[in-house]
């Protein structure tokens, strides 16, 4: 990375072409789950595909290198603000167009699966799309879709949000601690995603799209250990 006269950051890294052919594979999984989910009746055990969501802790372990390979080394030339700045250009403008676009689709459909849509008011439709603009959750009351996510107009920006998360943790705890002090906190981690995955009576590890206690501890248990 070099610094020019107006202090802007140009990236000089290599791009990993790998790494984009793994985000295509990981977000096809995804895609694959969430079409035959309409197929299933309801039982995950039916469901083909049905362990595709385990394709976002895969983005989640992405991202935590790809984060690491890109700014590690650029802390010295690169404040915090710098960082945040440049996370926000990359990230946030399909953030808004997935909120938009979501939107739209939700004032122009009226579904029996969820049954909220008719009840919901035009305003209430626009405060809820501002308010993902932002990506800060919505509480479960503020729903109008039915499913108590925190971003109903794009589901999937939950994981988006955690990935938000993750960069202000990095970016003002993580990458100070020694090496040791990371270990520990990985093998936590990895302890916490362990007891998860074998005691959640479901038998899978899906959750994570709510502010409600129970996804809040899911959403960090599937972030932290990746």
């Amino acid at each position: 990375m070099i610094q020019n006269s107006n202090s802007t950051f140009i990236d000089s890294k290599k791009h990993l072409l790998i790494l984009d052919a793994l985000r295509g594979i990981a977000a096809i999984m995804v895609i694959m789950m969430h079409t035959f989910e309409l197929f299933c009746e309801g039982d995950y055990h039916k469901l083909f595909i049905n362990h595709g969501y385990l394709a976002v802790d895969f983005f989640f372990m992405l991202s935590g290198y790809v984060m690491a390979h890109a700014y590690d080394d650029r802390w010295d030339k690169m404040t915090v603000r710098d960082f945040f700045k440049r996370r926000l250009i990359r990230l946030h403008p399909l953030i808004i167009l997935g909120m938009t676009i979501g939107a739209l689709l939700f004032f122009l459909q009226a579904s029996p699966i969820f049954p909220k849509i008719a009840d919901a008011s035009v305003w209430q439709l626009l405060l809820v799309m501002v308010i993902g603009y932002t990506l800060i959750p919505i509480p479960p009351a503020m729903d109008i879709r039915g499913w108590n996510e925190m971003h109903p107009l794009n589901g999937p920006a939950w994981s988006l949000f955690f990935e938000y998360v993750a960069n202000i943790l990095h970016a003002f705890i993580l990458r100070k601690l020694p090496n040791l002090v990371l270990s520990i906190l990985v093998l936590m981690a990895a302890v916490a995603l362990f007891h998860l995955a074998i005691t959640k009576a479901s038998g899978d590890l899906i959750g994570g799209w709510s502010i409600e206690p129970e996804q809040l501890k899911i959403g960090f248990t599937r972030l932290l250990f990746p």
